[in-house]
C-alpha cells in the first residue's frame, strides 16, 4: 500500500474487515520470537491471504457512494505525482496575466515520452500546508484564465494538451463570483472545444461540476476505475433534492457518477483500471497505465489535421444524450 511520507495507512469505513486483519498481522509481527517463529509465520501468511481475498470481495461490489470515498481517499495519487512521473523537463507557467496566480490549477510546458506538451492539472494538496496553498483543488477565475492562456500557447506552437482533473468543483467564494467565475469557466470550456491540437483529459479523482468540465472538454476523456465525474457533489445534490445532505449515498446512486455508468452513457471514452483497493495501493502502476493510455490516444489523434481534430471533438460532445435504437 502506498504510504506518503509521514502518513500511516488509511482505511475507509467499508474497509474495516481488512483493517482488522492487517492489525492482527502487525501484532503478530511485533510479538513474534525465535522459539515460535514458524507457527507465527504460518499464521501471518494465512491472515495475509485472507486480507487480500477480503479486499477483492469488497471491491468487486462497491456502491457509487463507496467509489466516491475511494476517489477522495487522502492517499490517492494527485496531479503532482503524475506530473513528476510522466513529464520531464517541466517548466511551470504561472498567472493569468490579468489578476493573480491560482495554485489550484498547475500548468506549464514539458516533455511526455520525449515530445513537447502543455500540461494542465488540478492539485488538491496532501498536507495541511499544501491543501491551503492549492485551495483544495478548487480554482478561482484566475485559475481558469491561466488554463486558457496555456491552451492558447499550445495552439500557437502546435503542442498537444494533457489535462488531469481532480476537483470537487470551482471555488464558490464571494471574491471568485465577483471576478467572474462563471464567465471564466465558460471561456475555458470554449478554449478547450476550439483547440486545433489534440487534447486529452483524465479524471484521476473527483471531477466536480463545471470546475472539471472547464479543462475536461477534450477529444478523449478517460477516468480511473474508481474516480467520479458529476454535475454536483453527492452531498450538494442531496441537499438540493431532499434538503438532507446525509442522503449523499442515495444521490451518488441516482446521479450515475461512476466511470462505469459514464462509459455506458458515452460521456467518457475509456476506463483505466486500478489495483484492487484503489490507486493509492499501487500508485506507480496506476500512473504508468495512465501514461500508456495517454500515449495510445495521442498516437491516434496525431494523424489528424487541426480541422479534423475540432470535428472529432465537436462530434463527440454533440452526440451525448442522443438516443440510439
Amino acid at each position: 500500500m502506498l504510504e506518503r511520507s509521514g502518513q500511516m495507512k488509511s482505511y475507509l469505513e467499508f474497509e474495516d474487515p481488512v483493517a482488522e486483519l492487517d492489525g492482527r498481522i502487525a501484532e503478530l509481527r511485533a510479538i513474534g520470537d525465535d522459539d515460535d517463529r514458524g507457527n507465527i509465520s504460518a499464521e501471518i501468511e494465512r491472515l495475509e491471504k485472507k486480507a487480500s481475498q477480503t479486499l477483492v470481495e469488497i471491491y468487486q461490489k462497491l456502491t457509487p457512494w463507496q467509489k466516491t470515498q475511494v476517489a477522495r481517499h487522502p492517499m490517492r495519487p494527485h496531479f503532482v505525482d503524475y506530473l513528476k512521473a510522466l513529464i520531464s523537463d517541466f517548466t511551470p507557467l504561472a498567472g493569468d496575466r490579468n489578476y493573480a496566480e491560482d495554485a489550484a490549477i498547475v500548468g506549464g510546458i514539458g516533455r511526455f515520452k520525449g515530445a513537447s506538451v502543455v500540461v494542465i492539472g488540478q492539485e488538491k494538496g496532501n498536507t495541511t500546508e499544501t491543501r491551503l496553498k492549492h485551495n483544495f483543488g478548487m480554482a478561482r477565475p484566475e485559475g481558469y484564465r491561466k488554463a486558457v492562456r496555456l491552451m492558447s500557447l499550445a495552439e500557437r506552437f502546435s503542442l498537444p494538451v494533457l489535462c488531469f482533473v481532480d476537483t470537487a468543483g470551482a471555488y464558490p467564494g464571494i471574491g471568485a463570483e465577483e471576478r467572474g467565475q462563471a464567465e471564466a469557466i465558460a471561456r475555458s470550456t470554449d478554449a478547450s472545444l476550439a483547440l486545433g491540437v489534440p487534447n486529452i483529459a483524465v479524471v484521476i479523482g473527483e471531477g466536480g461540476s463545471g470546475g472539471a468540465v472547464a479543462i475536461a472538454t477534450a477529444n478523449r476523456v478517460m477516468m480511473l476505475e474508481h474516480s467520479i465525474y458529476t454535475v454536483a457533489s453527492p452531498e450538494a445534490s442531496a441537499s438540493i433534492l431532499w434538503r438532507d445532505s446525509t442522503r449523499a449515498a442515495d444521490a451518488a446512486t441516482a446521479m450515475k457518477v461512476t466511470a462505469q455508468d459514464l462509459k455506458r452513457f458515452h460521456v467518457i471514452d475509456q476506463i483505466i483500471t486500478e489495483p484492487t483497493g484503489g490507486a493509492h495501493r499501487d500508485a506507480a502502476t496506476v500512473i504508468g497505465d495512465v501514461g500508456d493510455a495517454i500515449s495510445a490516444n495521442l498516437n491516434e489523434l496525431s494523424a489528424m489535421s487541426p480541422e479534423e481534430i475540432r470535428r472529432d471533438r465537436r462530434r463527440k460532445f454533440l452526440a451525448m444524450g442522443t438516443l440510439v435504437d
